[in-house]
């Protein structure tokens, strides 16, 4: 990273965006092409997000749960607008002119009702909305200059508030188009193209604001005056004019100064802290900028908003300042509640940024523990956190912990100047607070979220080190909770009611109808109650882990030989004897090297041996080589059971024979006494580690298991009291580094030859399935081997890969992320996972499959950018088959549109995955097939204008290049499911033309006969043919209609797109002559009586050919002369 400018000390605050909605879009369908956002709008409660097919959904900003959903048929949402001084009420328009005013009725748990509608506006674009601030009534204004107000009425007003006269008035009609409206104490301010007018509701009375006309969007908005010496006076006016200037006036329009902004905005602009990317700055990059400034928003207690398409600018107009500025493309709209910005972006998207001071930045990136975007805004605004006053918001050691998390690999440049800053920062003075003067420093207080100052020792109290010791704790434990806050703490903390207040009404408000998982604020206390649960336990599971280990460890020790004693006890050999432990412990060494020199000596042996070219290249060879090796190694590094307890052995035949005859005196029931004492502590561990594990095997079907040592399995399960083995995530005896590659490599090469059959290899060892081998070895497995082993050649066998991920998912179980992805926060665990870069594929699965577990489809729709670490052939194997078609649509529509068919081309690995994909798409989201097929399997009339949820997968789907049988099949596939449009392409490139111009006939659009999708006749037969077709269908269509009683399905819509013999005949005389198409019609044997229009299209036709003869004619004969004349 390179050396990162310092900012300005005039530059005080940023805009921030830490959260992504993008997720929140995604789960309301509003990423896609066909459906997207429009309008926005923004109050205490309410994220409000108007869409393009005519819905407002109103999301709970507490929370983010989607309350509700607000259906119109009158066309898209242009404008959204949430009364201020009652959430119970939403103002709509459309792009029809319509205006409706809902009234929410949650108090009294009941269905949004329209309250007042107008068509004042029909027609007419509205771009305006506006409430009341003291009365249930909104004001509209629209493209042509008219404002009108709507009063709604409501049950909370009384029992006749529901007759009120005139619901509906025009205010006035301005000379343009309205801008922007803006109400205050009585009054409305109306901007429009060419002025500001200031109307006076209850007199009706209007003025002018200012002399001079403009021409352009300019915006217009109150300004209360609610702080200082100037509470309580009128609110002042605020009016854009061109050039980057704003009229400042009173409030009866009087224009008391004007605030030029052209010079002051010559400064370079502040970057954007957002975790999209690294912040620049480029203080070299002055330009004067002379904006028209398209609207104007009250923000906060003393700014003043605006924006355009590139940039978004703050003032703060009392002092005739530019707090700042920032370039940020494509902005349509901004929805502003206190200080929090809700962006609309052109393609629909959403952003939601923050306005705060540096120092309030860089603790809440600090709190987000994202170190390398705090360390780069600590190092552009030194000036904000060098003073003694920010200590009480960044601590000295915080910054210490926050340079200790940067890496010296990638962040050399950043370190030293991190460093630097730290070296200028100065103490906290603590004279400087009167209020807090009894607490000595900042290093003997800390301040809680809630605002609760927590005080660790007075002064004189307990000696330092006490005192430090004491703050190190306090400090850890708030860093701890501050890990689950989530949100703008120091906003609510300002301006929100009392909590007291907030959990009445809370618990006023009727149940949700859905939840969205994208909690984006603060979690409730208990959580962290959760996670010291969660963390208590792991240390109780590791404890008894050990403590397992050591109990079987003593299984190992040597057992007296029941030939010199005159009774052996079984219990004493699993045991060992306290006389000499020195002795005990002495020969437990010397038998685990004598282990390994056996297992090294067999693995050398193997390996050399596999040099051999003959064994190489001879599979039977080599899995024989692989055997002997394997028996070893099932001895000395298998389980304890198998490898020194020969009572529970499953590898030898002769188990149970072998274990009567070294203990001939010892009864059945103590055999079977000391056989459970063995598997209680294996199967208290492995009980808890299910606990803590993501239960894959829940929704599967066990019959679909088809191993192929099947007998195996069954036999070690058996061994382990009817569950699975634990996975063995390190050796049970340290193995040297030279040996444990070879063991590594020889290991992987017996799972990919599938050495596992039921036959009996070298000494009496029959071999074991592929599960229980790669649960017992997984410390020798390379993991992105078996992972790609798992999709290519066990795919029709789930039990390995659910084996592979358990593993895996205990393998990640330490990691910071898992803790992460428990609370429930999608947005963090991605952000999460993304700090994580670059990723293992095995273990970034492993996380992947938590969030599933966790969210379902919302976070498989998200795992799309983690292509191509993770393929679709991972989120395949994990998700459910709905799930995937969602995320594969993702994934695809993900890259640029002329790129779409090739990358989609690169996903079908082998090549039956197409045939697979296709009928997925089919049969999810799909219309019902008795509504796109007949009972006689043709198509229904007009079915191909069904909408398929999949429809731009599956058009893909069908252009891609193939051979001739793939084409064939997945023709075949689409007449089966109704999907006429795929069919007719299919049958246009495999040359079924007959079987293209039938359907065409019986869906009757001749849109279809049109290029440049359609199937278009070539030769004079093919128009005989489909003219045939369509007479035919026209008969059968009669015939249905006479019998059922009423008239054709087709009886009312537009002729001129049907497909009969008159249109048809038309289409061939345009396209051969009407003399060819008159004699094609005789020689089909169609009997058909042209109407007059018809036919004097026919005779124009004969005219323009004749015309076109002639002039072809006389343009011959022109150039024979000339090129006569130039031969002379």
């Amino acid at each position: 990273m390179p050396v990162l400018p310092v900012v300005p000390e005039s530059q005080s605050h940023v805009l921030a965006e830490f959260d992504c909605l993008n997720p929140l879009l995604s789960a309301l369908r509003l990423d896609s092409g066909r459906l997207k956002c429009t309008s926005l709008a923004v109050s205490r409660k309410w994220l409000a997000l108007g869409t393009s097919a005519g819905g407002v959904h109103l999301i709970q900003r507490e929370g983010w749960k989607q309350r509700l959903i607000l259906t119109h048929k009158e066309g898209s949402i242009t404008q959204v607008a949430c009364c201020p001084h009652d959430e119970d009420f939403i103002a709509v328009a459309t792009s029809q002119g319509l205006v409706v005013v809902w009234e929410l009725q949650l108090e009294r748990r009941g269905r949004p009702e329209r309250v007042s509608v107008s068509w004042e506006h029909r027609e007419h674009a509205i771009t305006s909305l506006c409430w009341d601030t003291s009365s249930i009534r909104v004001f509209a204004g629209d493209a042509g200059g008219k404002v009108s107000f709507l009063r709604a009425g409501s049950s909370k007003l009384g029992k006749g508030s529901a007759f009120v006269i005139f619901p509906v008035q025009t205010v006035t009609i301005v000379d343009s188009r309205v801008v922007q409206l803006g109400y205050q104490d009585g009054r409305l301010l109306v901007s429009s193209m060419s002025r500001c007018y200031l109307c006076d509701t209850e007199r009706e009375k209007f003025w002018r604001v200012g002399n001079k006309e403009r021409d352009g969007e300019y915006g217009a908005c109150f300004f209360p005056q609610s702080r200082g010496a100037t509470m309580g006076q009128p609110p002042l006016l605020y009016c854009a004019r061109p050039g980057s200037r704003i009229w400042e006036a009173n409030f009866n329009g009087e224009v008391l100064s004007t605030h030029q902004f052209k010079q002051l905005l010559t400064c370079p602009p502040l970057p954007l802290i957002s975790y999209r990317r690294e912040p620049h700055y480029n203080p070299t990059q002055r330009t004067s900028q002379s904006i028209a400034f398209p609207k104007l928003l009250h923000m906060g207690d003393q700014h003043l908003l605006s924006w355009t398409n590139s940039a978004i600018y703050i003032f703060t107009p009392q002092s005739g300042q530019v707090l700042l500025w920032t370039e940020i493309q494509d902005v349509v709209d901004i929805g502003v509640y206190r200080s929090e910005l809700f962006c609309l972006h052109g393609n629909g998207h959403l952003s939601q940024l923050s306005l705060l001071s540096a120092e309030r930045c860089i603790e809440r990136l600090l709190r987000r523990e994202s170190w390398p975007l705090a360390a780069a805004v600590c190092c552009m605004f030194q000036h904000a956190i060098t003073p003694s006053r920010a200590r009480k918001v960044i601590p000295i050691d915080r910054l210490d912990h926050l340079r200790s998390q940067l890496t010296s690999a990638t962040h050399t440049e950043l370190i030293g100047q991190l460093e630097e800053v730290i070296t200028k920062l100065e103490p906290l003075d603590s004279a400087s607070s009167s209020r807090r003067s009894s607490i000595s420093s900042h290093e003997s207080f800390n301040v809680l979220d809630c605002g609760i100052y927590r005080v660790i020792s007075r002064r004189g109290s307990q000696s330092d080190e006490e005192t430090s010791s004491l703050v190190n704790q306090s400090m850890s434990v708030e860093e701890r909770l501050k890990d689950f806050t989530f949100g703008q703490e120091e906003d609510q903390m300002e301006h929100d009611p009392p909590s007291s207040e907030r959990m009445e009404s809370e618990r006023s408000e009727p149940g949700l109808q859905f939840h969205l998982p994208l909690s984006f604020r603060s979690k409730p206390p208990r959580i962290g109650l959760q996670a010291v649960k969660d963390s208590v336990s792991s240390f109780v599971k590791k404890t008894t882990e050990k403590i397992n280990t050591l109990q079987m460890n003593t299984d190992r020790w040597p057992r007296p030989d029941p030939r010199e004693t005159s009774q052996v006890d079984i219990s004493a050999t699993t045991e060992p004897s306290p006389a000499d432990p020195e002795n005990e412990v002495y020969i437990e060494l010397s038998n685990t090297e004598t282990d390994l020199q056996e297992l090294e000596k067999a693995t050398q042996q193997a390996v050399s041996q596999m040099s051999d070219p003959l064994i190489l290249l001879d599979p039977d060879c080599l899995r024989e080589v692989l055997f002997e090796w394997h028996s070893v190694l099932e001895r000395i590094l298998g389980p304890v059971e198998l490898g020194s307890a020969e009572d529970r052995s499953i590898l030898d035949r002769s188990g149970e024979e072998r274990l009567e005859r070294d203990h001939p005196e010892a009864a059945p029931e103590q055999l079977e006494q000391s056989n459970c004492s063995l598997e209680e502590p294996t199967e208290r561990v492995e009980g808890e580690r299910r606990e803590n594990s993501l239960d894959l095997e829940e929704n599967e079907d066990p019959s679909e298991s088809h191993l192929t040592s099947e007998s195996c399995e069954k036999v070690a399960v058996a061994s382990n009291g009817g569950q699975s083995e634990p996975v063995q995530l390190e050796s049970s005896k340290p193995l040297p580094s030279d040996l444990l590659a070879d063991l590594s490599q020889l290991a992987m090469l017996y799972l990919e030859l599938s050495c596992f059959s039921k036959q009996v290899g070298p000494g009496g060892v029959t071999a074991v399935g592929v599960t229980t081998f790669l649960r017992r070895y997984f410390f020798l497995l390379d993991q992105e081997r078996v992972r790609r082993m798992c999709l290519l050649r066990y795919q029709q066998q789930p039990e390995v890969q659910r084996s592979f991920i358990e593993a895996m998912l205990d393998l990640t179980q330490s990691s910071k992320v898992v803790e992460v992805i428990r609370r429930g926060d999608l947005l963090k665990s991605l952000r999460s996972l993304k700090e994580l870069h670059p990723w293992s594929a095995p273990q970034l699965l492993a996380h992947l499959h938590r969030m599933y577990e966790k969210h379902g489809e919302v976070a498989v729709r998200s795992f799309t950018q983690f292509y191509p670490t993770i393929t679709p052939a991972d989120i395949m194997a994990m998700a459910q088959q709905s799930h995937f078609l969602a995320y594969l649509d993702n994934l695809v529509h993900s890259q640029a549109e002329d790129q779409r068919l090739s990358f989609l081309g690169s996903l079908l690995q082998p090549e039956s995955l197409r045939q697979d994909w296709l009928e997925l798409a089919l049969t999810h989201d799909a219309p019902k097939l008795s509504d796109t097929q007949a009972p006689d399997g043709q198509p229904r009339w007009h079915s191909h204008f069904f909408s398929w949820g999949y429809g731009r997968l599956l058009w893909l789907l069908v252009h891609l290049p193939a051979d001739l049988s793939s084409k064939q099949r997945m023709a075949e596939t689409c007449r089966n499911h109704g999907y006429w449009t795929g069919y007719l392409y299919l049958c246009s490139e495999l040359q079924y033309r007959t079987e293209a111009f039938s359907a065409i006939c019986r869906l009757d659009d001749i849109s279809l006969l049109e290029e440049p999708h359609g199937v278009v006749p070539q030769t004079l037969d093919e128009w005989k043919l489909l003219i045939q077709l369509s007479q035919q269908c026209s008969n059968l269509s009669q015939t249905v209609a006479s019998s059922n009683g009423g008239g054709s399905p087709n009886s009312s819509e537009d002729c001129s797109r049907q497909v009969n013999p008159e249109n048809l005949t038309l289409r061939l005389a345009r396209a051969m002559g009407p003399d060819r198409a008159l004699a094609a019609l005789e020689e089909c044997g169609v009997q058909l009586a042209l109407p007059a229009q018809s036919t004097l299209v026919c005779e124009l036709l004969k005219v323009a050919e004749k015309r076109q003869r002639a002039m072809i004619q006389t343009m011959l004969e022109r150039c024979d002369r000339f090129l006569w004349s130039q031969h002379a």
